[in-house]
C-alpha cells in the first residue's frame, strides 16, 4: 500500500504537505474556496513541498488542463463495498495536483448539487474522497494533511485510525455548510457506533461531518481572525459554537489573501484595457466598454457592482429591498450572480424597466474580472463573511467596497473617516444590517465619488494594499511546524 508514485519527487529536507479541497480554480469553482485552494498552495510551495488533491469531476476538461492518468488505480473500502479509484495529475501554477476519479464521486454536473438541492449521496461521495485523501497521504509519505470544509472533514477521523503519525489541519471556510446526514450514513461509510456521540460526530440524532474535522484534527483554522471570534458566539456559530468552544485551544484565525498575479489589473489578460494606480484613465475605458455592453446609460455616473451568490448571507435581499430607491439615484448598477432562480427573475423584471440596471445570471470569470476593472464601487452587504475575497479583489482593482463590517471584512476594510486604524483598505461602512443602512452607505459613496481628487487618491491607496497570500502562508507554515 505505502508506495511512492512517480509523479512527485520529494525534496528530503522539506516538509511535505497534501492540500485537499473539493474544488480548486480553474478546474472547478463554486465560490471562494476554489480561489483559496489555488492561491494558498502556490504561496506555500516556495517553502515546502506541496501536493494538492481534488475530485476529477466529469465536467472538468482533461484535455484543456493537460490532466493525464497515472495508470495506478487503487481499491478503497467503505463498509462492505469496494470502490476502484483512479488517479490523474496535472500542474496548476507550478503546483502539482492529484485528481481522484471514482464514478459515484465524479459523475455529476456540479460539485455539490443542482437546482433541486444538494445531491442525496453527498455523504458517500465525499466519504469516498475523504478516505482516498488519507490513503494518498500514506502513499506519498505526507507530513501534514491540510483539509478544507466538511467535504474533506472525515479524513481527519480516518487519519487517526489509519495513519496516527499524520498531522492534520482543518480549515473552516464557511461554518454554515456542515455536511449533516442521517445516522444511517454511518453504516454506509463504515463508521463504528463509537463515533456516534456528542463529543464526536453526533448532532441532534444525525451525523455532522464538520464536527469530525473539528474533533479529530490537530488544529483548526478559520479564514480571518474576526471570524474565529464570531463563530464562538451563538449568532455566528451555526449550532456549533459550544462544540468549538470546547476545542478553542486549537482554533486560530488566519486571514485569507488572493493570488495577486491572477488578479492584477496591470497584466490581466481578461481586460480590454490594463491599468495601474498611475494610469486610472485606462480603468475608465473598461467602465465605458462595460456600460456599452450592458446598455447602461449615463456612464459618467458611478458604477456599482454586486458579484456573488443570490443568498441571504450575501445580502441580496437587502439589495432587492433597496432597489426602488437606489435606481432613483444617479448611479448604474450591475449584478452578477447565481443561485436562487426566483431572485434572478425578480431582478430581471426590474432590469427591463430601468436603463441604469443590468443583471447577468450565472458566473463567468472573464465578466467578473471586467466588472471589477470597470466599477467604481463594490456592493458587499453580507450578513456574515468568514473572510471575503471580493473586497480584496476590489482593492486590487481600485474599486471601493461598500460593506457590512463582519468577519474578514472587519480585518481588511476600514471606514473612510477612520484615521486611527492601521488597516490599509478603505471603504464605506453600513452602520447596521438593513436596507436603510445600505441606502445611506450608497449615498455616502456617491458624495465621495463627486469629490474626484479625494476619490482618486483613495483609489490609489487601495490599489497599493498588500492583499497577497504571503503573510497568510507564513502563518500557516508556523502552525504546520508547531505540530511536527
Amino acid at each position: 500500500m505505502k508506495r511512492q508514485l512517480n509523479c512527485f519527487v520529494r525534496q528530503k529536507s522539506k516538509m511535505k504537505l497534501l492540500f485537499a479541497s473539493a474544488e480548486i480554480y480553474p478546474y472547478a469553482k463554486t465560490g471562494g474556496l476554489a480561489d483559496v485552494a489555488q492561491a494558498l498552495p502556490r504561496a506555500l510551495s516556495t517553502e515546502i513541498d506541496v501536493l494538492s488533491v481534488m475530485p476529477l469531476y466529469n465536467f472538468i476538461d482533461r484535455k484543456k488542463f493537460h490532466i493525464t492518468s497515472l495508470h495506478q488505480p487503487f481499491r478503497l473500502r467503505l463498509s462492505h463495498e469496494t470502490y476502484f479509484v483512479s488517479l490523474y495529475h496535472g500542474f496548476n501554477q507550478g503546483v502539482e495536483t492529484l485528481f481522484v476519479y471514482e464514478p459515484k464521486l465524479c459523475a455529476k454536473k456540479s460539485p455539490y448539487g443542482d437546482e433541486k438541492g444538494d445531491y442525496s449521496d453527498n455523504d458517500l461521495r465525499f466519504g469516498l474522497f475523504s478516505k482516498a485523501i488519507v490513503m494518498l497521504a500514506q502513499i506519498y509519505s505526507i507530513d501534514i494533511l491540510h483539509l478544507n470544509d466538511w467535504h474533506t472533514a472525515l479524513a481527519a477521523l480516518w487519519a487517526r485510525e489509519m495513519a496516527p503519525e499524520l498531522r492534520t489541519i482543518f480549515t473552516i471556510h464557511n461554518l454554515a455548510f456542515q455536511g449533516i446526514f442521517p445516522k444511517t450514513s454511518m453504516q454506509r461509510l463504515g463508521l463504528g457506533e463509537d463515533y456516534f456521540h456528542s463529543e464526536s460526530m453526533e448532532y441532534w440524532g444525525q451525523i455532522n461531518c464538520m464536527k469530525a474535522g473539528i474533533a479529530y484534527s490537530d488544529f483548526i483554522t478559520t479564514v480571518s481572525p474576526r471570524y474565529a471570534i464570531e463563530i464562538l458566539q451563538p449568532h455566528f456559530g451555526c449550532g456549533l459554537d459550544g462544540f468549538l468552544k470546547a476545542h478553542q485551544s486549537k482554533l486560530y484565525g488566519i486571514l485569507n489573501g488572493i493570488d495577486t498575479q491572477l488578479f492584477d489589473p496591470e497584466h490581466d489578460p481578461l481586460l480590454v484595457a490594463n491599468y495601474s494606480k498611475d494610469s486610472l484613465g485606462d480603468k475608465r475605458l473598461n467602465k465605458h466598454l462595460l456600460c456599452q455592453e450592458q446598455k447602461l446609460e449615463h456612464e459618467e455616473w458611478a458604477l456599482l457592482i454586486f458579484i456573488g451568490r443570490f443568498t441571504q448571507q450575501k445580502g441580496i435581499d437587502l439589495i432587492i429591498q433597496a432597489l426602488p430607491e437606489l435606481l432613483e439615484m444617479k448611479l448604474n448598477l450591475s449584478i452578477i450572480g447565481e443561485g436562487d432562480l426566483k431572485i434572478a427573475k425578480t431582478l430581471g423584471a426590474v432590469a427591463k424597466k430601468h436603463n441604469n440596471f443590468s443583471i447577468f445570471f450565472g458566473y463567468k470569470e472573464s465578466l467578473s474580472h471586467q466588472s471589477y476593472a470597470a466599477a467604481d464601487f463594490l456592493l458587499m452587504p453580507s450578513s456574515f463573511e468568514p473572510c471575503g475575497l471580493n473586497q480584496l479583489i476590489s482593492l486590487r482593482y481600485g474599486t471601493m467596497p461598500i460593506v457590512h463590517r463582519v468577519g474578514g471584512i472587519y480585518n481588511t476594510i476600514r471606514n473612510l473617516d477612520d484615521k486611527d486604524s492601521n488597516i490599509c483598505g478603505q471603504g464605506i461602512m453600513m452602520k447596521s444590517f438593513d436596507s436603510d443602512a445600505l441606502i445611506n452607505a450608497v449615498k455616502r459613496a456617491l458624495l465621495h465619488y463627486q469629490s474626484s481628487e479625494y476619490f482618486e487618491n483613495t483609489t490609489k491607496n487601495n490599489m497599493q494594499c498588500d492583499v497577497s497570500f504571503l503573510k497568510s502562508a507564513e502563518s500557516y507554515l508556523e502552525r504546520y511546524r508547531s505540530v511536527l
